[in-house]
């Protein structure tokens, strides 16, 4: 039989420091009302200066390690978009960090979509009898490449980490992935983008780089900035999502009734209902915490999960529908019937 990869801990951070709505309006031209009604968003997390993605990953991958009840592990994977540094990977300091010895560590880069890519990565590992037990992790600090005087991405997007255990076990018990549906579609890869700092920018000409580099902001290229495309990601997201999310119910041989939860990559409440729309969902059994949170990217899924436990929604026994959009682009959906586990 083939070994599944079964949820046994979850465990998340965000960094103390909240930024509200009121608090951007006094530097940028917006208001609460603009951000709420675009977004659904009203407040984020933002780390302090001198904070990076690693050391958030290091507190939720502790909290996940402490929920399933054992720091043994044989593999870590990180999916982030805002590594410590562009070499090398911040996974295998995260695992030094955490005292987990000589195990294998790597960065998985699919922006939002990250988490999903990371737990099928780690399931394969399982399935392969790589590892035995696997720490996956989302971790950002998106407010470390947003450009503070653009409205329309500042205002959006929060720092936090999400990690999940995964251990070797059976496909019919509680906890057990279920499958996935992954897929990209390089064509699109300027929708979301932070231009500078990458090997294509670097290899230009002395000349044709300074020129290219240009204007800055804060000190800073205008280039290293995050950007997205808004309008355009809104509709990809909404239709690769759907897709994606009818494809692993198919998959999993559920009926969209059947779903207890659709917990959707917390990027705007909007995309969130009307991905439910498409699959003739509830829009109440839609998981929903960015109004607190904002958009954290990779780890966004993990943090709606862990937020709607302690409110009470998703239990053991529960269907979950997971599913993702994110830069590249890149999508991806899993489910499971949710275990009997206790969150850090």
């Amino acid at each position: 039989m083939t070994r599944a990869a079964v949820l046994t801990g979850l465990g998340t951070y965000v960094p103390p420091r909240v930024v509200t709505n009121d608090d951007l309006s006094r530097t940028m031209d917006t208001t609460d009302e603009w951000i709420r009604t675009r977004t659904g968003i009203t407040r984020r997390h933002w780390a302090d200066p001198g904070t990076a993605t690693g050391d958030l990953a290091v507190e939720a991958g502790a909290r996940a390690l402490k929920s399933a009840g054992s720091a043994d592990v044989d593999l870590v994977v990180l999916a982030t978009t805002t590594p410590d540094h562009p070499c090398p990977a911040t996974a295998p300091d995260v695992a030094a960090r955490l005292g987990l010895g000589n195990v294998a560590a790597y960065d998985i880069a699919a922006v939002c979509s990250g988490f999903v890519y990371a737990l099928a990565a780690a399931a394969g590992a399982i399935a392969s009898g790589t590892a035995e037990r696997v720490l996956v992790i989302g971790a950002e600090t998106y407010s470390t490449i947003l450009d503070p005087a653009d409205r329309t991405t500042s205002v959006i997007f929060g720092d936090g980490a999400g990690a999940v255990v995964l251990r070797a076990g059976e496909p019919d018990e509680p906890g057990a992935l279920l499958g996935y549906d992954l897929g990209s579609d390089g064509s699109l890869k300027d929708l979301i983008t932070v231009p500078g700092g990458g090997s294509r920018q670097r290899s230009e000409a002395a000349g044709e780089a300074a020129d290219s580099a240009g204007s800055s902001v804060g000190g800073r290229p205008a280039d290293s900035y995050f950007t997205m495309q808004g309008k355009q990601v809104f509709r990809h997201a909404v239709t690769r999502m759907a897709a994606s999310s009818k494809a692993m119910l198919r998959r999993a041989g559920w009926e969209p009734e059947s779903v207890d939860w659709f917990v959707g990559h917390q990027a705007n409440v909007r995309i969130l209902h009307a991905v439910a729309d498409q699959l003739g969902m509830d829009r109440g059994r839609t998981v929903v915490n960015l109004d607190r949170v904002g958009n954290t990217s990779a780890a966004s899924i993990p943090l709606a999960l862990a937020d709607a436990i302690a409110a009470g929604q998703v239990g053991p026994g529960d269907r979950v529908l997971m599913s993702a959009f994110g830069g590249g682009v890149t999508w991806g959906s899993t489910a499971l019937v949710w275990p009997d586990i206790s969150p850090h």
